[in-house]
């Protein structure tokens, strides 16, 4: 049992690895995927969108708020500083600290040096006089002001929007410092948070929606594809009655459904050929086989005497021809099928004469009345002499052998319509209507019987409308009251239309 544990070990270790393959994605997986992936990219891009427009916004409002705070700042200092130096006089700091209640802003004037004299915080004595501004900032200040962002240099305990506009006298013009007005940049922040909040929960909610709603719509639009997937796994295991029902979900996978019923029943429908082919081909073969084997292990074992050799090696003969035309017959169907067909002008009526006179001892054995109704003139019509030969001398084959003795037989040429009508026409046994349908079926023969001693095969008939399929062109029958018709089509040649 080692030794065995052993050479099994052995012999996997020498099997080749093989790596494992990836797992494939389905379709509507990949969909999915490449949706949310849309949407999210979208929401990133419009979040950027809207948080730059949403900063701007409050950026320009704060400013607009500090530019206004500051010019009434102004105007209110410039009018108190007529009653003497502004850190003295109380009511500027009372009417200082109500402006900056109203517009929500802090607000501190300075003097030339850049020193605090006066503060708009309740606070009392108020922490921020005595400070000193950032110097940088101090210099050089524009009429209209200038804006900017930080503490001043310790001014402030956090980040502030800041606005720095110089203070002059109403009366004398003396620039008499600066006021200064600010306002947090956390306000602003956490404004934008709370906003950028609220939009990134409206798009992660909408993205759930959207991914559900895909999923479920996806789910729904695969299962007509997996069905038709199934029944094709179960048509490949050999059931061809298998079909796909109706989805109604898209006019694309109706199509699609539509389009696979057609395949199977076509599919089946040539199955069902190819075993009626096969079952016909065999028992053509079987019988002159099976004669052919009988005769000559009867003349092998003495069975037949040998004065009765040369009889039987002529029935011999006779089956192994008659096994040779089916094979030219499947042979020439074959190629047909296959073939281009090379069309050609050529008189028709010149044709079928030289057909008919073929026939001749046929004809006259059996004593039929022939009635060859062509027009005078040449019928020239477009299609290959050669396989048109083949059709006329297969239609007339049949039309003698089944004709009464004595019985007229017609043939028929009458250009109309950019067409020559051709007839073949016998009075003979009357076929069924069931046999019309089944007529130029392969192998399908009128009287049922496959004996040795009947010459015919089922393929003349068959043979004829395959040329004329090549052709494009049909063949109709006709059968009441003894009188069978054959007729069939071919194009007339340019000029006699």
């Amino acid at each position: 049992m080692k030794c065995f544990n052993e050479l099994r070990r052995r012999i996997q270790e020498r099997q080749p690895h093989q790596p494992r393959q990836p797992r494939l994605h389905t379709y509507f997986g990949r969909q999915l995927i490449l949706t949310a992936g849309q949407l999210l990219l979208s929401f990133v891009l419009l979040g950027a969108l809207f948080v730059g427009v949403l900063f701007n916004y409050l950026v320009r409002i704060n400013g607009e708020s500090l530019r206004t705070t500051a010019e009434a700042v102004a105007n209110l200092a410039s009018a108190y500083s007529t009653m003497g130096k502004l850190e003295n006089i109380q009511d500027l700091r009372i009417s200082l600290t109500f402006a900056s209640e109203v517009s929500g802003t802090d607000a501190v004037i300075c003097d030339d040096s850049g020193t605090v004299i006066l503060c708009s915080c309740k606070q009392f004595p108020c922490p921020h006089l005595g400070l000193t501004g950032s110097p940088e900032l101090l210099d050089s200040i524009p009429d209209e002001g200038t804006g900017a962002t930080g503490t001043l240099n310790g001014l402030y305990d956090e980040q502030r929007y800041i606005l720095l506009r110089p203070l002059y006298s109403r009366s004398t013009g003396e620039k008499l410092g600066t006021i200064i007005v600010s306002v947090p940049t956390l306000d602003t922040h956490q404004l934008l948070r709370r906003m950028m909040s609220i939009f990134i929960y409206t798009a992660l909610l909408i993205l759930l929606v959207a991914i559900l709603l895909s999923s479920m719509l996806a789910q729904r639009q695969s299962r007509p594809v997996k069905a038709i997937a199934n029944a094709a796994r179960r048509f490949a295991r050999g059931e061809l009655s298998v079909r796909v029902s109706p989805s109604n979900t898209t006019a694309e996978m109706a199509e699609l459904e539509t389009a696979f019923n057609n395949m199977a029943s076509s599919l089946e429908q040539s199955e069902n050929l190819r075993r009626d082919f096969v079952a016909n081909v065999s028992h053509e073969l079987k019988t002159p086989m099976t004669t052919i084997a009988g005769f000559m292990d009867g003349m092998l074992d003495g069975t037949i005497p040998p004065e009765l050799h040369p009889k039987y090696m002529k029935s011999v003969s006779d089956e192994v021809r008659r096994l040779s035309r089916l094979v030219r017959s499947m042979l020439e169907i074959s190629r047909l099928q296959s073939a281009q067909i090379q069309k050609q002008k050529f008189d028709i009526c010149e044709l079928m004469s030289r057909v008919l006179i073929t026939f001749e001892q046929k004809i006259s054995a059996r004593e039929l009345q022939v009635q060859f109704q062509v027009p005078d003139k040449a019928v020239y019509v477009m299609g290959d002499p050669d396989n048109i030969t083949q059709v006329v001398y297969n239609l007339l084959e049949n039309a003698v052998k089944f004709s009464s003795i004595g019985a007229p037989l017609t043939l028929t040429v009458k250009p109309t319509g950019g067409k020559a009508v051709i007839s073949v026409q016998n009075v003979g046994p009357t076929i069924p209507p069931e046999e019309l349908g089944l007529i130029f079926d392969r192998f399908h023969k009128g009287d049922h019987s496959r004996g040795m001693d009947k010459e015919g095969m089922g393929l003349g008939l068959y043979l004829v409308k395959t040329i004329l399929a090549a052709h494009g062109e049909d063949i109709t029958v006709t059968s009441a009251d003894g009188l069978t018709t054959f007729t069939f089509t071919l194009s007339l040649a340019r000029g006699l239309r």
